[in-house]
Order: C-alpha cells, then structure tokens, then sequence
C-alpha cells in the first residue's frame, strides 16, 4: 500500500492562511534543544512581524542565532481540515522607529479587529487592564521581521 503524501499548497492558498490567522509558533535554537514559543504576528503581504517581550529565553536564542523556522496553522477542532505552513528563515530586530511604529499601529488594529481578549496585553508584557493602544504608546516590545526565508513548506488535507 502506497503512503498518502498531504497535497501542498500553493502560494495564493498559504499566503491566505496567513492573512487570515495571528497566532504562530516560532522555533529557536536552544543549547541543546530545540524551543518552540506562541507569538502573535501580523503580515503586510511580505513580510511577517512580531511583537516579543523583552524578556525570556527567546531573547538570548534569538541573540545567539536568528535562524528560526515558523509555524501558522489552520483546523477544525475534530482535524477533519487540517493546513500548515512552516518558514524557514532568520528574525531580524526592526531598529528604524518610523517602521516599529507602523508594525505596533497594525498590531493594534489587529487586536481590534479580531476582538482579542484583553488577556492577550500580557503575552506583550502589558497589563490585560491596558487597552490595546498601550502598544503604541509605551515601547515594552523588540519588533522583529522575518527575512531572508529559505524554504516554505505548505501543506493541507482539504
């Protein structure tokens, strides 16, 4: 019996998983393991931003070595419809402050348009009290861009 290989996607379909979700995953290096840790993201068409604490684990892998592979998924609670998407690539801290910026007013937005609970202020090292516009207003975050992506696997079930 032949082994059923998961179609791929192509472009247009991961990128519309992308747009359409906002919660990653993001593997580091670690010392002697891999670490993988949630992150909120938004995409401009191009590029995928996130917002990290400036505290953690992550920092220091990420410091170490950018290289990092990045997970956004899509499925129904029963896994009737599964699809994934996996970049690899590197982080690179976004330095300019008229881009921060932008990337922290799109988070906001996000936040907004997707009605987040005000839990998620803390994945962001703010007080779930803050409204979301905190974001803007005080700077608790490393914005970092994913770049330089070597390999895109897209896969899906349906």
């Amino acid at each position: 019996m032949d082994v059923l290989k998961i179609p791929k996607m192509e472009k247009q379909e991961y990128d519309r998983i992308i747009h359409e979700g906002h919660v990653s995953r993001i593997a580091f290096r670690g010392e002697n393991f891999p670490y993988i840790a949630p992150f909120m993201y938004v995409f401009d068409g191009k590029y995928l931003y996130f917002l990290s604490t400036k505290y953690g684990r992550k920092i220091g892998y990420f410091r170490s070595n950018p290289a990092v592979c990045v997970e956004i998924e899509q499925y129904s609670p029963d896994l009737s419809t599964f699809r994934f998407v996996s970049l690899q690539g590197r982080l690179e801290e976004v330095r300019d402050p008229v881009i921060s910026r932008d990337v922290r007013a799109r988070f906001v937005d996000m936040m907004k348009r997707r009605g987040l609970s005000s839990a998620a202020m803390s994945a962001l090292g703010h007080s779930p009290e803050d409204p979301p516009e905190k974001i803007l207003e005080e700077e608790r975050n490393l914005v970092w861009k994913l770049v330089g992506v070597k390999d895109i696997v897209a896969l899906k079930n349906a």
